[in-house]
C-alpha cells in the first residue's frame, strides 16, 4: 500500500477517534488555541515537515488560533496515510509550543 492510496471511510473514522483531528474521507482538520506569534513559529516548523514529506497542508492563522486542514490532492482530494503522518508531526510541533487543541 502506498502512502498516497485512499483510506477507507472506516479506517479514517478509526484513526480520527484516537486523534484530535476531525473530518472524513475527503479532508481532515484541527484547530489549536495559540497566540499569533507562536502560531507563526509553529507554521515555520510545519513547513519543514511538509517539505520533508512532500505534502502541503492548508494553514489558516488567526490572532488566537491556528487551523490546519489536509487532503492528498495528488490522490484525487482524499485522505491518505500521508495526511495522518503529517498530522502526527504537526501535533508534536504544536504540543512542543504549548498549543492546545480547540
Amino acid at each position: 500500500m502506498s502512502l498516497r492510496d485512499p483510506l477507507s471511510a472506516e479506517e479514517v473514522a478509526r484513526r480520527l477517534e484516537s486523534s484530535g483531528w476531525s473530518g472524513a474521507t475527503e479532508q481532515i482538520s484541527t484547530t489549536y488555541r495559540i497566540d499569533y506569534d507562536t502560531a507563526m513559529r509553529i507554521v515555520a516548523e510545519i513547513a519543514l515537515a511538509a517539505v520533508e514529506l512532500e505534502h502541503r497542508p492548508d494553514i489558516d492563522i488567526r490572532w488566537d488560533c491556528l487551523r490546519i486542514s489536509m487532503t492528498t490532492h495528488t490522490a484525487g482530494d482524499v485522505v491518505t496515510e500521508l495526511d495522518f503522518l503529517l498530522a502526527a508531526r504537526i501535533d508534536e510541533i504544536a504540543e512542543k509550543h504549548g498549543a492546545v487543541a480547540a
